[in-house]
């Protein structure tokens, strides 16, 4: 399988501390948090990152891009999601999709902050900061269909 085709999706919601992780399912239609690496240095997070992505046996990789309130990617922050993904298509060979994460850190923490006093979530909301930046990645590639559209015949059984 490859880019066009599907299969499992790797993201990254690259913070300045943090690396949040995120992977798909093998059909690449759902993501889930996966982890939260500290960043070290590109190539160290890069190597780390792509370890990862042998183990997940990963088609892609998603790096979320801080972009400013135009759209613009002029941020510091996005100048880092940048040099990642260089050193990660030069690590893994993978294809690597800059995606705006614009909101993503920001739900992530809203739930995060809401789910914790409950004592559900003991990590930083970094991975599920990436399991929202992928699914709406996911989202993109392949729409829901209509709520009154036939399943196809050979759907899974959720």
């Amino acid at each position: 399988m490859n880019a066009t085709t599907g299969g499992r999706y790797l993201a990254v919601d690259p913070g300045e501390k943090f690396l949040g992780l995120a992977v798909s399912d093998p059909t690449g239609r759902l993501a889930r948090p996966l982890q939260v690496l500290r960043h070290q240095s590109h190539r160290a997070d890069a190597e780390a990152i792509a370890r990862l992505a042998r183990q997940w046996e990963v088609t892609t990789i998603v790096v979320g891009l801080a972009t400013d309130v135009h759209g613009r990617a002029t941020t510091l922050q996005a100048r880092r999601a940048r040099n990642l993904a260089r050193h990660l298509r030069r690590v893994t060979g993978l294809p690597v999709v800059l995606w705006d994460e614009t909101g993503t850190t920001q739900a992530a923490r809203a739930v995060w902050a809401a789910t914790r006093r409950r004592g559900r979530h003991r990590q930083r909301p970094d991975a599920a900061a990436a399991a929202l930046l992928l699914q709406a990645y996911l989202n993109d590639r392949h729409p829901p269909p209509e709520p009154d559209a036939p399943l196809p015949e050979d759907a899974p059984w959720p």
